[in-house]
């Protein structure tokens, strides 16, 4: 099935000139069709890539502003500090450690429904370093 998305996402690539991601985001392939194997053969990988790497950003932003809302609604000593790849990192004091992790776990899992799970892994530190 891997092999088989992989020759598909390329062919529907070079015949659109273009892949999108689950939420139809588009990415142009200009290079598609380029007469350098180098650059055509980087385009084909990007038409494998991006539509799964930009799914999963576009699953990131919509639990981002999931997280924001339930954290507002509910825990609103908590915030969003920064986004890095699929983690958030959130500032909030030592005693709603807890409440906020079961917060942020639900909205997370919860951000969109796919064919399997969505699964998110909390950890809780004195700093971000402690979490890696």
């Amino acid at each position: 099935d891997v092999k088989r998305y992989m020759d598909e996402a390329v062919v529907n690539a070079t015949n659109s000139g273009y892949v999108e991601t689950m939420f139809a985001r588009r990415r142009q392939l200009n290079d598609i069709h380029s007469a350098n194997r180098v650059v055509r053969g980087v385009a084909e990988r990007n038409a494998i890539n991006a539509p799964i790497q930009g799914s999963a950003a576009d699953i990131m932003k919509l639990a981002m502003i999931k997280v924001h809302k339930a954290l507002r609604e509910k825990l609103p000593e908590a915030k969003i500090v920064m986004q890095v790849h699929d983690e958030l990192v959130i500032e909030v004091k030592k005693e709603y450690a807890k409440t906020c992790s079961e917060i942020v776990k639900e909205a997370m899992e919860s951000a969109y429904k796919l064919s399997v799970p969505l699964t998110a892994d909390v950890t809780t530190g004195e700093n971000w370093l402690e979490q890696e």
